[in-house]
């Protein structure tokens, strides 16, 4: 029952928009659900430190090398680690280049505009002629396709802006799995408190990018360009990835005449809070490459409840999805209470109907998400 001074919601959700202003989360709060979160989260954790020592590495040392062929070795190159790689014995950083790429695409925030500017063009242009200038025939190229260039340097920007981004979600993730080890997280709010603090913590870290070309250092982003790890990454990154999305190879069409993708990339719903667990395990689809790594981490609690369900480890890449799913709905609780206009304990009228507008819009885009399935038996372990 709804006592607050403002008439109830009429939205479809508004089971959860009610939930919201209360101070509850997205995801129902028992035993099995925190569980399933932290054990998942810190899998993930130990992934993401993996996606973002590469992602950094690419960006500072394949910066604008246009076939890099070991790009995902991380300098270490050996035989051994090239026969792990071709039989797939490894971490699966296209994963990581995937989620860059659609933020790449959907862009947004003040990164997107900085990229665009004539002073990181500036700033490139000066590296470009640095690290190619003993290569005529690339640098010719480029005068003639001038953004050629330009828009790899783009990219070696986003690889950049990732990997810090995740750097911190990866520290966030595992202090989360030991607080939870030491009896100090007790249930679903605690979760999303603890990721709330520390989004608020980072929220105005600088997000800046250097290169080294010859034992001299170029900087493509600087400090002073005032880009944060709040709204220049993490906002832009639960659009693209949590949200929008890119359609699965294999899972739609792309043919224009079979109108299976949406026309506007606003309309886009491929995200995580979308994602249907079943294709996920199946081949092509990119977020399996993410079950499969998280699969090598997952803690014993977690991996018993797992073993111990109906079909134990035969649907592990799905048990995981939706245990992924559920954490990335308590990951997305916390980017809107901090992003909220006012703080949802608010008794001000007002201000409760100026956080009433704002749920109602972001409710909107949750109607046809995974919402209701993970906070019922659907998807029951």
């Amino acid at each position: 029952m709804v006592t607050t001074p403002i008439q109830p919601s009429q939205h479809p959700l508004a089971e959860y928009i009610h939930k919201f202003e209360q101070g509850d989360a997205l995801l129902k709060d028992n035993p099995n659900n925190l569980l399933e979160v932290v054990g998942i989260l810190k899998s993930y954790g130990v992934v993401l430190d993996k996606y973002s020592d590469n992602l950094n590495y690419i960006a500072k040392y394949q910066f604008l090398v246009l076939f890099p062929f070991f790009k995902y070795f991380n300098g270490d190159v050996s035989f051994s680690k090239l026969l792990k790689h071709w039989w797939h014995d490894r971490i699966n950083y296209e994963y990581a280049e995937y989620c860059m790429r659609g933020m790449l695409w959907h862009g947004g925030g003040k990164l997107d505009e900085y990229v665009d500017s004539k002073e990181f063009k500036v700033n490139c242009d000066r590296a470009i002629e640095a690290k190619l200038k003993s290569n005529p025939f690339i640098l010719g190229l480029n005068k003639i396709f001038p953004n050629f260039l330009l828009e790899q340097a783009k990219m070696s920007a986003y690889y950049a802006a990732l990997g810090q981004f995740w750097r911190v979600m990866s520290d966030m993730f595992l202090s989360l799995s030991d607080r939870y080890d030491a009896g100090e997280i007790n249930s679903i709010p605690d979760v999303v408190q603890h990721i709330l603090d520390g989004l608020v913590a980072d929220a105005s870290r600088p997000i800046t990018f250097e290169v080294d070309i010859k034992g001299e250092i170029y900087t493509i982003i600087p400090e002073e360009a005032g880009l944060t790890f709040l709204m220049e990454t993490a906002v832009p990154y639960v659009e693209a990835v949590f949200f929008r999305g890119f359609p699965f190879l294999g899972t739609v069409s792309y043919n224009a005449q079979a109108n299976q993708v949406p026309h506007g990339q606003e309309d886009f719903t491929y995200g995580a809070l979308y994602a249907d667990p079943l294709p996920v395990g199946s081949a092509g689809v990119p977020p399996t490459l993410l079950m499969q790594d998280m699969r090598h981490y997952i803690p014993d609690y977690l991996h018993s409840l797992y073993k111990n369900s109906l079909r134990g480890e035969d649907d592990l890449l799905v048990k995981i999805c939706i245990s992924f799913q559920k954490s990335m709905y308590c990951v997305t609780t916390a980017a809107l209470q901090g992003l909220a206009p006012h703080p949802l304990g608010t008794k001000d009228e007002q201000e409760m109907l100026a956080n009433r507008k704002f749920l109602e819009g972001w409710m909107n885009r949750f109607v046809s998400s995974c919402l209701v399935n993970v906070n019922t038996d659907v998807l029951k372990l």
